[in-house]
């Protein structure tokens, strides 16, 4: 890449208008969708846990024939941008959709949801499988790919700090001032987030631009099979398959429970809302995602990534004791939140950019990258963590008899199994991501050599 066509600042700030968007949406549909299903659309726990699971796994398995999709595709805009104008609108009325209640019977309401969240996730694959991708072919640069990401995820932490600032606020607008129903209310209110996230998905093509072409896309791609067996052998991309398992498995237990957590466990009176403990979370994300350069730059991506994994965890395991009926024990779990925040917010900059990594490897051992692929498959492992951490908390809730009912005075064992989804069964999660990457093997000085090396060959190709 030469030195007149380094990427700036402003579009750096473009790519990450992206993710901005992404996790809008999938915040609320993480810390609220269940929510919604149980209290409000109508569907029992059992019935709502494994909608989430079935509709997250078949979601899963369509991210790589969306990748693979991606890959082989050739416009004057490059193979990823142009899904983002494309499935920008689309993306949405799917939301709006999703949150739509209809006036009718349980069973046709019960269909309806499955139909409208496999929609949602079709689309949310269509659009966020090639926004991934483009962090491959946005630069070659292995630091410059860390720091294109810390702008993604600081942006996707701000998009999820509006979500959650905004979304109870116009609950509420839309049903004391607009005088609508509650379900209605949160149907407007998605149309309110979806009209946004279009807008930054638009901006975020009109701003990046595609530099690389990986080998395969300057042969004329590669077969479907060959990308598949590459994938398969691709020993980095297996364990950072598992971890990424583990880190939505934490990241979707404590913000799916939390909800549920602040109604029956803290009390509707407390001094924080759910809204401001979720929101000040984001806040302390970004900071996380602002030190991941600086300490991947001291310590190398894969011991930073570990280091924050066991600090949240640990942090994680102090709020199953904690007194949140005295103003000390919530301000005790607001400061905790904090710090388990920034330090989830140093891991997904890392993750991000250790898949870039990976779609290097790729290249440099098979001469195919299959960035679409690659990307598509780490959605994926977000989707099955997410798919099991979603469906995990109403089923834990049915285990331990949460009483869904409006105004229900919860059981002894509802309170304990809602602190275990907000504590050690989180925590649980990250010491598992941070086990299993201990064994990844693309050190920063063995990034340097397929750099290098991978340089060479594509001057060659172009030449």
């Amino acid at each position: 890449m030469n030195n007149h066509d380094k990427a700036t600042i402003w579009e750096k700030a473009g790519y990450g208008f992206g993710d901005m968007s992404s996790s809008m949406f999938w915040k609320i549909f993480s810390y609220y969708l269940p929510f919604f299903y149980s209290n409000v659309f109508g569907l029992s726990l059992a019935h709502a846990g494994t909608l989430l699971l079935i509709t997250k796994l078949y979601d899963a398995v369509f991210d790589p024939v969306m990748g693979m999709i991606a890959d082989r595709t050739r416009t004057r805009w490059g193979m990823y941008r142009p899904y983002l104008l494309w499935a920008a609108l689309p993306f949405a009325i799917a939301g709006v959709l999703t949150f739509t209640t209809p006036d009718a019977g349980y069973g046709f309401k019960h269909a309806f949801a499955y139909v409208t969240y496999i929609i949602m996730m079709t689309v949310y694959s269509v659009i966020n499988v090639p926004y991934g991708a483009m962090l491959g072919v946005v630069t070659p640069d292995s630091r410059e790919k860390t720091v294109f990401s810390s702008y993604r995820m600081f942006f996707a932490y701000g998009g999820s700090f509006i979500a959650l600032a905004i979304f109870e606020p116009l609950l509420k607008f839309f049903q004391s001032s607009v005088g609508v129903s509650t379900a209605a209310s949160w149907q407007y209110t998605m149309a309110v987030v979806g009209l946004i996230c279009a807008l930054l998905f638009i901006l975020c093509f009109a701003m990046t631009k595609e530099r690389v072409k990986p080998e395969a896309s300057q042969s004329g791609g590669s077969s479907v099979l060959k990308d598949m067996k590459s994938l398969v052998r691709n020993v980095p991309w297996w364990i950072l398959l598992g971890a990424g398992i583990g880190v939505l498995l934490f990241n979707s237990i404590r913000g799916g429970a939390a909800a549920y957590y602040f109604k029956d466990v803290i009390g509707v009176s407390a001094i924080f809302t759910c809204g401001i403990f979720l929101a000040v979370g984001e806040v302390a994300n970004m900071l996380g995602v602002a030190l991941a350069v600086p300490l991947s730059d001291r310590l190398g991506k894969k011991s930073s990534y570990i280091l924050a994994l066991i600090v949240a965890g640990v942090l994680s395991l102090f709020i199953m004791f904690l007194p949140v009926s005295e103003p000390a024990g919530l301000w005790t779990l607001m400061g905790l939140q904090v710090l388990i925040s920034v330090a989830a917010g140093v891991t997904l900059p890392l993750l991000w950019s250790m898949f870039a990594d990976i779609a290097d490897y790729s290249e440099y051992k098979n001469a195919s990258a299959s960035t679409g692929l690659i990307f598509s498959s780490s959605s994926m492992a977000q989707k099955f963590g997410g798919a099991f951490g979603s469906a995990l908390i109403l089923w834990v809730l049915a285990a331990f008899g949460y009483d869904t009912s409006e105004n229900a005075v919860q059981a002894q064992s509802a309170i304990t199994g809602l602190k275990a989804m907000m504590s050690w069964i989180p925590a649980a999660g990250a010491f598992l991501a941070a086990i299993v990457v201990a064994f990844y093997p693309l050190t920063t000085s063995r990034m340097k050599e397929i750099s290098a090396v991978l340089a060479e060959r594509r001057a060659g190709n172009s030449n």
